[in-house]
């Protein structure tokens, strides 16, 4: 027998070809040699990353002095319009839809009889508006800017209209079945701290001395509400007449800012109120009086990575100030970051080493940090990247309470300084994170903070990537039904038992129908293959009575 020529000897030139390029895509496709954009964003432990903040040093936690660490003089007067538009108010805002709000506050309902109530939620803002869908459940928390000069309660002056915004996600309560919007947590309790403002800025020809330890720091020279110096806008934004209580009140001529950004406001920005040291304070003094179990904080301070993973002072005291709250039983609660000028995108190649370095995100040990998505369930383009990204929530289209002084009704607008733009910004999608989580607390007041993020990023809905997380939304979007019925690998005592969701049963109308017709195509059918079988039988019998035999 002729021995057989080798494969590639019998291939030819041609075959040999064929054969090391199939090996060679072989070798480029196989799994170990693809990289897919997710697993991209793993640490690939390469040395020089910055995106994990160094230890946590307690030794700069600050005390909270109650008072501002400046002296703030307005510049510009508070919102005092509408800032609704075209508002439907049987509508039904897509975010509460998209989650499933109904069905979670029912869960809760049905087993606690209220929806957030005994949950106080600390919003450390603009300052809180007590507008009427509030009732009585907004209280006083602390200024840091100055004394309101309307007479109201220190944090309830709410000049910029966000921290009201902010807050009505959370536990605005219009206790109107007509009226579609309801915060995620409409009985739990707001406690009010302003600790940021774009229309205060720091008075450069008052003296430092912001008063004694536990005054509301009163800038000197502002006591009673003084106009600002001329030459500074006195305020009054253009077309406003004050109609502050009516839903689809007028534009007033200020320019809108570009739909595909967030919210622009920035802690340590030039010409506005607000530190990350009165930052850091307030999260202490607030874990230690104990006046809060979550904290919302929509407000963060964004810097460019200078590469070398150093911190700064105020950074510094924001870590040690969100550690000790985590260790003391607080939920923190904080917005992702907008991206802007001052603030780039973190789109560069090794997701360890961004561009920017948002706080108090970054802390992401002890701080539930929460990206955007926008009504296709996509995460928002101005949303910050980063390996600090825990949960993802709405952030676009977003409507809540009007912050107008007098108001009774709902905004889709918010302003930054004189410009007005719609309301949307992982500001925004943070409070309702922090709403959910004070649902969670009252559901299960045996979780510590830590187990209940643990709780709500576990149940979240996984993005397609390794881990089940990215840098875009974290964990993926809450999931508030999920949040308070899942079965957990790690629930014990009451967790571990299974949780009947009860749901209205949504059955399809009954076939009127008649049933005649199916009646009589079944007994066709059935008589044909009747007379089918006996004409088989019959056949069957035939051949074999059939003689074999040769003709005689």
């Amino acid at each position: 027998m002729r021995a057989r020529r080798p494969l590639v000897r019998r291939l030819g030139i041609g075959g040999r070809t064929g054969v090391v390029l199939l090996a060679a895509g072989l070798g480029v496709l196989s799994p170990f040699a693809l990289v897919s954009p997710a697993s991209a964003q793993q640490d690939t432990g390469a040395a020089g990353t910055w995106a994990i903040p160094p230890q946590v040093d307690d030794s700069v936690l600050p005390n909270d002095d109650r008072r501002p660490d400046k002296p703030y003089q307005k510049k510009t007067e508070c919102v005092k319009r509408s800032l609704g538009q075209n508002i439907e108010i049987n509508t039904i805002p897509w975010g509460q839809s998209y989650l499933q709000l109904d069905k979670a506050q029912q869960i809760v309902r049905s087993a606690k009889g209220t929806v957030g109530g005994g949950i106080t939620v600390a919003v450390v803002d603009t300052g809180v508006t007590p507008h009427p869908w509030f009732q009585s459940r907004v209280e006083s928390g602390g200024d840091y800017v100055a004394t309101p000069d309307n007479g109201a309660l220190p944090g309830l002056q709410d000049c910029d209209g966000h921290g009201t915004e902010v807050a009505g996600i959370i536990a605005g309560n219009p206790q109107d079945p007509k009226v579609g919007f309801i915060g995620v947590a409409p009985d739990a309790t707001i406690r009010s701290y302003r600790q940021l403002s774009s229309n205060y800025a720091v008075d450069e020809n008052a003296s430092n001395n912001t008063g004694q330890p536990g005054d509301t720091g009163t800038p000197p020279g502002n006591q009673n509400g003084n106009t600002p110096p001329s030459g500074q806008n006195g305020g009054q934004l253009p077309g406003n007449g004050g109609g502050g209580g009516q839903v689809g009140g007028e534009q007033g001529g200020t320019a809108p800012q570009q739909d595909d950004k967030g919210d622009t406001r920035q802690l340590q920005k030039e010409g506005t109120a607000g530190t990350l040291q009165t930052l850091a304070e307030i999260i202490h003094g607030i874990a230690q009086r104990g006046e809060a179990s979550v904290i919302n904080m929509s407000v963060d301070h964004c810097r460019a990575a200078d590469g070398t993973g150093s911190i700064q002072t105020g950074e510094q005291q924001v870590q040690a100030a969100v550690h000790f709250a985590a260790e003391h039983n607080v939920v923190v609660v904080a917005a992702a970051g907008n991206v802007s000028d001052d603030c780039p995108q973190n789109d560069q190649a090794d997701p360890n080493k961004p561009r920017s370095i948002v706080t108090p995100p970054w802390f992401a040990d002890d701080v539930l940090s929460v990206g955007a998505i926008d009504e296709t369930g996509g995460v928002a383009s101005f949303s910050v990247h980063g390996p600090w990204v825990g949960v993802a929530a709405p952030g676009t289209d977003i409507v809540s309470l009007d912050p107008a002084e007098g108001s009774t009704g709902l905004a889709n607008l918010t302003i930054d300084g004189t410009q007005q733009s719609p309301i949307q910004g992982t500001s925004f999608a943070s409070p309702y994170v922090a709403g959910v989580a004070a649902l969670v607390r009252q559901m299960y007041p045996q979780l510590s903070a830590r187990q209940v993020i643990q709780r709500i990023e576990t149940t979240a809905q996984h993005p397609a990537a390794p881990g089940g997380r990215d840098d875009f939304v974290g964990y993926g979007v809450i999931d508030p039904v999920a949040a308070l019925t899942a079965n957990l690998p790690n629930d014990v005592g009451e967790l571990a038992k299974p949780k009947p969701v009860v749901q209205t049963a949504v059955l399809p109308p009954a076939d009127s129908m008649s049933s005649t017709p199916m009646i009589v195509a079944l007994a066709g059918t059935g008589g044909g293959i009747v007379a089918l079988l006996i004409t088989l039988f019959v056949m069957h019998t035939i051949r074999r009575n059939r003689p074999t035999g040769p003709p005689s």
